[in-house]
């Protein structure tokens, strides 16, 4: 009952102070603490009771890079926010170096809040602008993961042809890109549109299943997507992967590849999104 009582404080602090200055506010209930810039949407959220599991949908999705490349070296994350990727790789993919490009120091000083590892031989968080980072660092990866949402949208900065191009020249040969769109993201289809233009047919959009996003991936390579049986040969092959739903997420890339943009349908009725068209 106590418990019940401090997560309605939390939740009458969290609506009552205002969020237009853009800096993150942490709720902490009872079972969670999740990272906000607005009343509207969540950036993170971690489980007290499962510190390192994936609780929101469309990181589960954003996984689904494995099917793509299943032996990454090194994974470049654009976002940290409350660091729940950068978690799940550093426990499950032990042998991947990983470096986590965050913008805003605030967000950074948070990651004891959200039991981010220290810095250390494979792991790095790095205080910068993440489309500057992927511009000017010469190092290739083999995973970039982008989740560059800020209060207002994703940003601009990491929407453009010219990210685009600079993620695809930074990627190896079988590297993949991989990037959280919320389904209300006005101009979800321009975005799609110049992916397309850099990546070619070499791209899938992906509807996440329990959360309102779309994930788009894009492969360096110019090779069709691996054939339904190697997907889910792959999916089913991470014994420790069973919360990753990886069966669906490869069932939906063969759905969502080379996906015409003019296919996404914006719908107005209710909660306004897009959807994928006939």
């Amino acid at each position: 009952m106590d418990g019940d009582q401090t997560s309605r404080d939390a939740f009458v602090e969290f609506l009552s102070t205002p969020l237009n200055d853009r800096r993150p506010f942490v709720l902490e209930t009872q079972h969670a603490v999740s990272l906000h810039f607005d009343h509207f949407a969540t950036q993170s959220c971690m489980s007290l009771r499962a510190p390192d599991r994936l609780t929101l949908g469309y990181t589960r999705t954003m996984m689904g890079f494995l099917l793509l490349q299943p032996a990454p070296r090194h994974i470049c994350m654009i976002g940290l926010g409350g660091g729940s990727l950068a978690k799940y790789c550093y426990l499950h993919l032990p042998e991947v170096e990983i470096t986590a490009v965050e913008i805003d120091p605030e967000v950074i000083a948070l990651r004891d809040v959200f039991r981010i590892p220290a810095d250390d031989a494979r792991f790095r968080v790095v205080c910068a602008d993440g489309a500057d980072h992927i511009r000017n660092e010469g190092a290739a990866a083999d995973v970039i993961l982008v989740d560059a949402y800020v209060s207002g949208g994703v940003a601009s900065q990491c929407t453009d042809i010219a990210f685009f191009s600079a993620c695809r020249e930074r990627l190896t040969e079988t590297g993949v890109l991989a990037m959280n769109f919320t389904d209300d993201e006005p101009a979800l289809d321009l975005y799609v549109e110049r992916l397309k233009s850099v990546f070619g047919a070499s791209y899938a959009l992906v509807r996440c299943g329990d959360d309102s996003n779309f994930i788009a991936f894009a492969w360096k390579g110019r090779s069709r997507l691996p054939s339904s049986r190697v997907l889910l040969d792959r999916a089913f092959s991470y014994a420790w992967a069973d919360d990753l739903r990886l069966p669906v997420t490869a069932r939906r890339l063969k759905g969502g590849v080379s996906l015409d943009p003019k296919r996404l349908i914006w719908r107005e009725n209710g909660h306004a999104h897009w959807e994928h068209g006939a």
